[in-house]
């Protein structure tokens, strides 16, 4: 009886270990798998020209998943950011006129404002991420197309330089990404505060007693999630050189959550992998890429998007259960 148990629980452990290594890490093999496809099937795929507009077109929706991951982390969800963008790039032609710096400044304020009012609903109110984030995705939208009306332009030089300018060959908006790659990197595994955001969202009431301050770390996080999430924005409207609050950001929310899924970072929280979600949004850019550059149907698009996720949601589940 017991060498039946140990036989029968020896595959049992191996397929938990599988399925919790590719949860984990399975992101990168795909992304490298996904290349090597390219590299044979794909024109021109390795051109510095194709490369550079794949890291352009990653660079926002990698920036919203970073301040999503984060969220997540502490077992919560941000419906809000494309709200957020679309928000922030309405802002900034209303001060344009007095200059590139302070209608950017004005754009991410904008997104920490709405940030701290999500905090302060969910720390302090006790409502729900997902029913507090919701409300600021509907009324942040109406508030952007309120404030925008319409397509505005955005011709101003500076705004200008930071969308289509570049830095020894590499894109500020690629760097920009680098930048706040670094900075949650560290933030998450050099300071207290990474550790405190794991800790919340492994067990709320464990980190409770032992100190932390639960609120005050939630509103941060909150509020990093609309910083980064204004960012991306002021992104996308420098490099189009317009802001359109009707299209702008529109379910950047899912792409965000994808990326950070993808990337092994589990919905219940307690774990916030960085360089899974890089991974996870250049995986996510390429599978669209690939897709257009052989004139596959957007709806097909989405629909193999969709699949990725649930793999991923359903790896996650399988290893919480064994």
């Amino acid at each position: 009886m017991t060498t039946a148990t140990a036989t029968t629980s020896a595959p049992v452990k191996r397929s938990t270990s599988v399925r919790t290594w590719i949860a984990a890490y399975g992101v990168y093999l795909a992304l490298a798998l996904l290349v090597i496809v390219n590299v044979i099937i794909t024109p021109h795929f390795l051109t510095v020209s194709n490369l550079r507009l794949q890291l352009i077109q990653t660079a926002p929706v990698l920036i919203v998943a970073l301040g999503m991951a984060m969220v997540i982390g502490t077992k919560g969800i941000d419906l809000s950011v494309g709200s957020v963008m679309a928000l922030s790039a309405a802002v900034m032609p209303l001060y344009i006129g007095y200059g590139t710096l302070p209608a950017i400044i004005v754009g991410i304020v904008a997104g920490g404002l709405s940030g701290l009012m999500i905090g302060l609903l969910v720390s302090h109110f006790g409502l729900q991420p997902i029913v507090a984030t919701l409300a600021v995705l509907i009324g942040g939208r109406g508030l952007a197309n309120v404030i925008g009306g319409e397509i505005k332009n955005l011709s101003d030089p500076g705004l200008a330089v930071l969308g289509t300018g570049s830095l020894l060959g590499v894109p500020y908006s690629v760097l920009s990404a680098i930048v706040f790659v670094i900075v949650v990197g560290f933030l998450m595994r050099r300071t207290s505060f990474g550790v405190m955001i794991e800790a919340i969202g492994g067990n709320k009431r464990a980190a409770e007693l032992a100190g932390i301050r639960i609120k005050s770390v939630l509103v941060t996080v909150y509020v990093l999630s609309g910083l980064l999430a204004a960012f991306a924005g002021i992104l996308v409207a420098a490099r189009s050189q317009a802001s359109d609050p009707r299209t702008l950001g529109l379910l950047m929310e899912l792409s965000a959550i994808a990326a950070v899924v993808i990337g092994g970072t589990s919905l219940n929280g307690g774990r916030v992998r960085v360089l899974g979600t890089v991974g996870g949004a250049l995986l996510m850019q390429l599978i669209v890429s690939t897709l257009v550059s052989h004139n596959v149907a957007d709806s097909i698009s989405q629909m193999v998007q969709a699949v990725v996720i649930v793999v991923a949601v359903a790896l996650q589940v399988g290893r919480r259960r064994t």
